[in-house]
């Protein structure tokens, strides 16, 4: 059944989640810092024991300096410059294994497939640590170091993210040019969350996004990830507001507000992990070109193979 508004009123509804007088500040000041520290990326090509592509174990220094992992897909023999897709996963899922997810390289694109800090226990495998510390938080990611915007997991995350484009960039086999940024779920979010910081990047795929609308979120769902901080609230009352002005920082409704690349979204009616009012909350936001497709039968997995067919369309627009 429907789990929010009918789609009329998505259309039409526009979030209440405002953007801080220093979210600029605070996110140049994070990425400076980041900054002062080398890319270091290490590329070294692995046996995955497929014929048609080359993959290859990257590592590069994320928020901190501190390793990240990813793979790097591309077609067997290519030597570049390609246009690429760098993809950030859902909830839970790390990079997995170096034959799966196979579909960007196979189109032909170089494709950097980051792993997630700390994440790899939903599907798919992860080699990443999360070294940032933590005060006390409710299991899962979604209230981890939100005792302050300087200490939020996701704070690391998204850069991290915009770290995976920068380290891409600096791969003779990438065509700096021609970079986009996918996800689906968390990993939508993480697209929105980069296309905010990184104005350059070429196209924007964020298909049922997560980490957006946060306030709205906690309150018209009862499902996991967003249900974290209703259990965390519910005993932790007295920090309300101050959890939700952290959590302003890292809304995709701000993010989106500052995102000049073409965007392909998807939303679900019948979803209730991200209600699709929280997608169209950061949508409807969207300073750049952007389309949105609703599927009105479906719930968190959207369109599946559709939204792959879209996403492959998008970027065969805008990178090729």
């Amino acid at each position: 059944m429907y789990t929010d508004l009918p789609e009329a009123d998505l259309r039409a509804y526009r979030s209440t989640q405002t953007d801080p007088a220093d979210f600029d500040e605070f996110w140049a000041g994070t990425l400076a810092e980041t900054r002062r520290h080398p890319l270091a990326v290490r590329v070294t090509r692995v046996d995955a024991g497929i014929s048609t592509l080359d993959v290859f174990d990257v590592t590069f220094a994320g928020f901190g300096g501190q390793p990240i992992k990813a793979w790097l897909r591309v077609p067997a023999g290519a030597t570049g410059p390609l246009p690429t897709i760098v993809q950030f996963h859902g909830y839970g899922r790390g990079r997995g294994q170096g034959f799966e997810n196979l579909l960007w390289a196979s189109a032909g694109y170089a494709h950097v497939d980051m792993d997630l800090r700390g994440q790899g226990w939903g599907g798919s495998t992860g080699d990443t640590p999360d070294e940032g510390g933590s005060g006390p938080q409710a299991p899962g990611f979604l209230t981890r170091g939100i005792e302050s915007k300087e200490n939020y997991y996701y704070r690391r995350l998204y850069t991290d993210a915009v770290r995976a484009v920068e380290a891409a960039r600096s791969l003779d086999v990438v065509d700096a040019d021609r970079v986009g940024v996918m996800g689906t779920s968390q990993g939508g979010g993480i697209a929105l969350a980069v296309a905010g910081l990184v104005p350059d990047v070429a196209a924007v795929v964020a298909r049922v996004p997560f980490l957006c609308d946060f306030a709205r979120a906690s309150v018209v769902t009862d499902a996991m990830p967003y249900r974290e901080l209703g259990v965390y609230l519910a005993t932790n009352r007295p920090r309300t507001q101050a959890v939700h002005d952290v959590l302003s920082y890292f809304d995709g409704v701000n993010f989106a507000k500052r995102a000049v690349a073409p965007l392909t979204a998807t939303a679900a009616l019948m979803d209730p992990i991200c209600p699709p009012s929280t997608v169209f909350g950061a949508f409807n936001n969207y300073t750049g070109p952007k389309e949105i497709t609703v599927w009105p039968y479906n719930g968190h997995e959207g369109g599946a193979w559709e939204d792959d067919a879209l996403a492959l369309r998008a970027f065969g627009s805008a990178l090729t």
